[in-house]
Parts: C-alpha cells; sequence; structure tokens
C-alpha cells in the first residue's frame, strides 16, 4: 500500500474490505467520517499511526481474495445490495436486539444501570432506522434509478438542481445521528465487553449489538462513499 497514511479511510475499505476489522479494532469511522486521511483519523484519536500502517500492510497479503466491485456496480446494482444485505439484516435484528435488551435491563438494570441507558438508547436507534429506511425506499432509492436512467438516456437536464442532493443531505445526516447514538452505546458497555457475572442473554445482546454497530459502518460507508456520489454526478450532469 503506497503512502497509506495519506489515503482516506473511504478508499482504503473501498479498494480493500479486508480492512475494516482493522479500522473498527482502533474505532476510526470509515463511513461517516470517511473523507478523513489515515493521518488525520489517528491524530484526532490519539494513535501512532505506526501501529496501524504495520497491520494494515500485512494485510496486502490478502488483496487476492475476492470481494464485491462495489465501485464498478451501477446505482442501482448498489441499491439491490444495500437492499438485501443491509436493510434485510436491519429490519431482521433490530426486533431480536430489542426484546433481548428489554430483558437484561429489566433483570439486571439495578445492578448494571448502564444497560436501561442503552435499552433507550436502542429504541431511539430502532425509531430512526425504520424510518429512515422507509424514506430511502419510497423516495430516495427510485430517484436514484430514475436519474441513472435519465443520465444514460442522455436526458440528465430533466433532473432538477438538488432532486438527489438534498435527500441525500437528509440521509447522511441520519447516518451520522445513528453512528453517534451507536458510539455512546460502544461507550457504555466499554466495547461490547460483558461484566464477568454476565448470563447467556447479557452476552449475547452485548454481541448483537456489535455485530449491529459494524454492519451499519458497511451500510452507511457504501451509501455515503460510493452510491451518493455516483448519484449526485448523475444530476450534475447538465
Amino acid at each position: 500500500m503506497i503512502n497509506i497514511s495519506e489515503q482516506t479511510l473511504a478508499s482504503m475499505v473501498s479498494g480493500n474490505h479486508q480492512v475494516v476489522p482493522v479500522l473498527e479494532k482502533y474505532n476510526l469511522d470509515f463511513c461517516c467520517k470517511g473523507k478523513r486521511t489515515l493521518a488525520q483519523a489517528c491524530a484526532e484519536k490519539g494513535i501512532k499511526i505506526e501501529s496501524i500502517t504495520e497491520e494494515l500492510k500485512s494485510l496486502s497479503q490478502t488483496a487476492g481474495i475476492q470481494q464485491m466491485p462495489f465501485t464498478e456496480m451501477t446505482a442501482e446494482q448498489l441499491i439491490s445490495y444495500i437492499l438485501i444485505h443491509h436493510h434485510f439484516y436491519v429490519k431482521q435484528s433490530m426486533p431480536t436486539i430489542f426484546s433481548h435488551l428489554h430483558k437484561v435491563a429489566t433483570k439486571h438494570g439495578d445492578n448494571f444501570p448502564y444497560m436501561r441507558k442503552v435499552y433507550d438508547l436502542f429504541v431511539i436507534i430502532m425509531r430512526e432506522m425504520s424510518l429512515h429506511m422507509e424514506k430511502e425506499e419510497a423516495a430516495l432509492f427510485p430517484r436514484i434509478k430514475e436519474a441513472e436512467n435519465l443520465s444514460r438516456a442522455g436526458r440528465s437536464s430533466e433532473i432538477a438542481e438538488g432532486y438527489i442532493q438534498l435527500p441525500i443531505d437528509a440521509m447522511e445526516a441520519d447516518h451520522e445521528e445513528a453512528g453517534d447514538i451507536l458510539y455512546q452505546i460502544r461507550m457504555l458497555t466499554n466495547n461490547y465487553s460483558p461484566p464477568p457475572d454476565a448470563c447467556t442473554t447479557f452476552k449475547v445482546t452485548l454481541a448483537e449489538l456489535k455485530e449491529f454497530e459494524e454492519d451499519l459502518h458497511k451500510h452507511v460507508h457504501l451509501e455515503n462513499n460510493i452510491l451518493f456520489p455516483k448519484a449526485i454526478q448523475y444530476e450534475n450532469k447538465f
């Protein structure tokens, strides 16, 4: 990897998804804040960049592993992938996590009061994510597909200014809020670490929350750093 410290987090992930676990390990946000370089992100976190670059460079050995060509996909293909692999996951996992969190907060809230706060925060996430996905599926995604088709037909001039950009701005704001809430949950749970005497449900719930946040990071990366920039280009082709 050439001059890795000056690469943006988003471009690193787009080029090789094997870097995601390393960035997650150091809590480096490659989705909402993916436009920062590795050097900038490390400086903000007070992390020695040398400790990360060695791990990232070692991943060059796995560069031959096949990965999805997201940057080469059409907007419609990206949307289909997001719906199948991320929206479906979120819709299926949220009720399960909610049920487990309710049980933990109810039965263990006295001994671990931070889990009550985690429960309250997840209730917000459930409400916001449900509304967010509904807006994407009903409004933004159809607009992006329409703009892509108009662009292919040489009719980009028919796409009104702001038709794509304005809803994208709103979705990116939602992404930022969701990321902030899950960051709070991660901090409250000490990076999803169960206490020594945690019951099975407690441990499972924290593992589910960790998986949920990791999926959100990949989900937001695909939208903020690949799909949305591609869609905005369609609007700007006058």
